[in-house]
């Protein structure tokens, strides 16, 4: 394996940031901000270089070294690096830097500038760890660590007495739901002998009884840490209320970070749980869905909207882990990471530009005061609501189209209807806020946030629009039609994703319309990309031919004769360019609705 040294490097730069903000730098708050910042962005980059250089499948997967030896115990510290581990990777090192910069804007004048800053490291530093775990031991250290730091987080502004209060709750809350995952992790302990992933993976392929009677109690504890990390119902109720946080941490707490560890826990562990257990994990999620769904609707302050709106969210992902779909669960868990930090990072420009008033009843008719910002926060409003292009929806329809497939008819309804209250909920938030006539003098002399908080809104927006739809599942697992082995679920006929399989013409009508949406789109957030540029550069090659845009809108219609037809005129024709973009469109919508009736 090329560069094992750099996995060790993202690693401990958070740490190291850390530490040095505390111990040497803490009076400098430029120079303290550059060290968190720079350690963060450096993980992104050797991410980004290791992953080139070995490709998502590295010949050796794991390295480590020997932690602990005693007798016949030997623990070893040791990371893992497979598909799973290094998408998420690329998650949490992008997502949290752009968090970080626009944490450089947004809290430029608070006095425990510094302070933030060291707490934001050591939180990236934990939630590296459990991305980079390879056994029980190492994971739940890391577990315990993210719980630590956000508690220093939540409580940042800790002279507040609701603020304290709520990361109290945040940390006693999480609490109960670690005891039943260490418990669940002493369990698997005994019956395995071991806490190493892959051991304890191989002995369940060899002896699929190894845990005997006890396999579901065992499932269900280790389920235990999801639920108090990703708050499930019933351990949901610290999360609405740690929205008493600084907006950039809920925006880390509540995207890429502490709420996806479970749900990314229980895709790791995947193998552990037995069909009784997946069934309660998949009912827990759709309560949970649901029951955030119902609370959102009620909801006036735009941040306690979004923190109901991850619940319902992180609801989807526990859902598709139990209907056995933990690749559509990492794939709504990705999307999800970019679309709800834009969310969440929108409010926070919003907030900042009105004073700190939260209430959206108190807002208005920002569209044209704050364009990047309307902008930026429909894509992610879009995307949320999982309006195609955008890559929301494509995570969700995988989880609903898994639903449908297992027979689950009540989960689809559930997780419908948890659609509908979505798009209620949202867009009464963003009609609220950006339209209208302006409701208090805050509103009436709002600005744009500065270019610190603007730009990392407009790389997020583009995130959750251009490429996610195609590139998560394969990342992963090869294809969102595939299940965790890598097997094809669909029939050959109407998979329309294996090379030379499928249907080539839909698959590429699919891509046409969508990158021309795409297009059209980009113009609306990236400053100076003109019409025909977003034409040309939202286009997607094919076979060295020119951009699917410009096809789209410049080439020649087909010459069509319709002499056949009763008193059509005889010869060729050429149909006017409107009419040809159209039913281009109309076409490439009805292969897309073909292909997914026959999926189903």
């Amino acid at each position: 394996m090329k560069l094992e040294v750099l996995p060790w490097l993202i690693l401990f730069l958070p740490l190291l940031a850390a530490a040095g903000i505390t111990l040497f730098t803490h009076k400098n708050r430029e120079l303290s901000a550059k060290l968190s910042i720079g350690a963060i962005v450096a993980g992104f980059v050797l991410s980004v270089l290791f992953i080139a250089a070995n490709g998502w499948k590295p010949l050796k997967r794991e390295t480590l070294v020997t932690w602990l030896e005693v007798g016949d115990l030997q623990v070893d510290f040791g990371l893992r690096l497979d598909p799973l581990s290094l998408l998420m990777l690329l998650v949490v090192t992008g997502v949290g830097g752009a968090i970080h910069v626009y944490s450089r804007g947004y809290m430029r004048d608070d006095r425990g500038f510094s302070r933030y800053f060291a707490c934001l490291s050591l939180f990236t530093f934990s939630m590296l760890g459990i991305v980079l775990a390879n056994n029980f031991l190492m994971l739940f250290i890391f577990w315990e660590l993210v719980g630590v730091s956000s508690y220093l987080l939540i409580g940042h502004w800790f002279e507040r007495p609701s603020a304290a209060d709520a990361a109290k709750k945040a940390f006693l809350t999480n609490r109960l739901g670690d005891f039943g995952f260490l418990l669940g992790i002493l369990m698997v302990w005994t019956m395995a002998g071991g806490l190493n992933f892959s051991l304890i993976e191989d002995q369940l392929k060899q002896d699929p009884a190894l845990f005997g009677r006890m396999a579901t109690v065992a499932g269900l504890l280790i389920f235990c840490g999801a639920i108090g990390k990703s708050a499930q119902f019933p351990l949901h109720v610290w999360l609405p209320d740690a929205m008493e946080g600084p907006t950039p941490v809920s925006a880390l707490i509540h995207a890429a970070t502490m709420v996806a560890a479970g749900v990314y826990m229980l895709c790791r562990v995947f193998f552990i749980f037995n069909t009784p257990a997946l069934h309660v994990i998949a009912w827990i999620g759709a309560i949970t869905a649901l029951m955030a769904a119902l609370i959102a609707v009620q909801q006036n302050d735009i941040k306690r909207i979004l923190a109901y709106s991850t619940l319902s969210q992180l609801g989807y992902m526990v859902m598709a882990v139990g209907v056995a779909a933990p690749t559509s669960a990492m794939y709504h868990l990705t999307t999800h990471a970019f679309f709800k930090a834009l969310l969440f990072l929108g409010a926070g420009s919003v907030i900042h530009a009105l004073h700190h008033e939260q209430d959206i009843w108190k807002m208005g008719a920002l569209k044209n005061k704050m364009p990047v910002t309307f902008w930026t926060f429909l894509f992610g409003t879009l995307a949320l609501c999982g309006v195609p292009p955008f890559s929301g929806f494509y995570s969700k329809d995988a989880i609903l189209a898994q639903t449908l497939e297992q027979h689950s008819y009540p989960l689809f309804a559930a997780a419908a209807l948890v659609a509908v209250l979505t798009t209620f909920y949202m867009f009464r938030l963003f009609f609220l806020a950006f339209l209208g006539s302006p409701k208090t003098e805050a509103a009436k002399h709002a600005h744009e946030s500065p270019a610190v908080m603007t730009w990392p809104l407009r790389l997020l927006a583009l995130f959750s629009l251009l490429g996610i739809d195609r590139a998560v599942p394969t990342f992963v697992d090869g294809g969102a039609h595939r299940n965790w082995r890598g097997d094809c679920r669909l029939p050959c006929r109407a998979c329309g994703v294996c090379p030379g399989q499928g249907r080539p013409a839909a698959r590429e009508a699919r891509r046409a319309v969508n990158s021309h949406a795409q297009a059209v789109l980009l113009r609306r957030i990236l400053p100076g990309h003109s019409h025909q540029a977003a034409r040309r550069d939202g286009g997607a090659r094919r076979l060295g031919g020119p951009p699917v845009g410009q096809r789209i809108l410049h080439r020649p219609g087909p010459r069509r004769d319709r002499s056949c037809r009763p008193g059509a005129p005889a010869g060729p024709e050429r149909q006017p360019a409107d009419l040809r973009l159209l039913f281009r469109v109309g076409r490439g919508a009805g292969a897309l609705v073909r292909d997914r009736k026959i999926t189903r």
